[in-house]
């Protein structure tokens, strides 16, 4: 059935009172949305969907799936409680006031940067993006996922609440003030010292990383007053 057909089906359901129209098919259908559609309670998925962009104001109460769509953008005000996943998406930019309660991923995503008032609550993930740098002041209470990624630095103060990931990146160097909440993943780097004042309060896994040539005392002396708390695994 042609999208036009479904189109006016759907109209005329609506008008008559015998059918609410979801907003994922409005959107799809490019139907008028009203106010209240953009106030999703629950989850809103539009995987797989060939829109390229979403209205203002859109708020989603639980998680939002743009995986694989063919999205470039987001719209400014956009607000999501639960994850956001953008993965193997077209998307190019976020939001300056983009808020994510749960965990964003944007691997594998066509995105260069991050803006710099980014707030998420859970997870980042920018494995596989051409993502050179993170926002200064970013805190990320969750998981920080940057391998085989194109970043180069790390801000001062970085704070992870769960693991960090460096494994296939070109970071030759840890900042002042990094502390990663479980595992550090330095594999397959060319990190060649620790700062000191690290904190770790996982494992550290340096495997195929120049780090290596340390002994393990050498690298536990190395971040004092800072400290590795698990095993080194090499």
């Amino acid at each position: 059935m042609k999208e036009e057909t479904l189109k006016r089906i759907f109209e005329f359901l609506e008008e008559k009172g015998e059918h609410i129209i979801p907003l994922p098919v409005k959107i799809n259908l490019a139907m008028p949305i009203a106010k209240e559609d953009l106030n999703v309670k629950g989850d809103l998925n539009l995987r797989r969907t060939n829109i390229t962009s979403l209205p203002e104001g859109l708020k989603v109460g639980g998680d939002f799936y743009l995986t694989n769509s063919n999205i470039t953008s987001l719209p400014e005000g956009l607000k999501v409680d639960g994850d956001l996943m953008l993965t193997f998406s077209k998307i190019a930019s976020l939001p300056d006031d983009l808020q994510v309660g749960g965990s964003l991923n944007l691997s594998y995503a066509k995105i260069t940067s991050l803006p710099k008032k980014l707030k998420v609550g859970g997870s980042l993930h920018i494995e596989d993006t051409k993502i050179t740098s993170l926002p200064e002041g970013l805190k990320v209470n969750g998981n920080l996922g940057l391998s085989n990624s194109k970043i180069t630095s790390l801000p001062e103060g970085l704070k992870v609440g769960g693991y960090l990931t460096l494994s296939h990146t070109n970071v030759t160097s840890l900042p002042k003030g990094l502390e990663v909440g479980k595992n550090l993943y330095l594999r397959h780097t060319n990190i060649t010292s620790l700062p000191k004042g690290l904190k770790v309060y996982g494992k550290l896994h340096i495997e195929n990383a120049l780090l290596r040539k340390y002994t393990d005392d050498q690298l536990r002396d190395m971040v004092k007053p800072g400290f590795i708390d698990g095993e080194i695994f090499r």
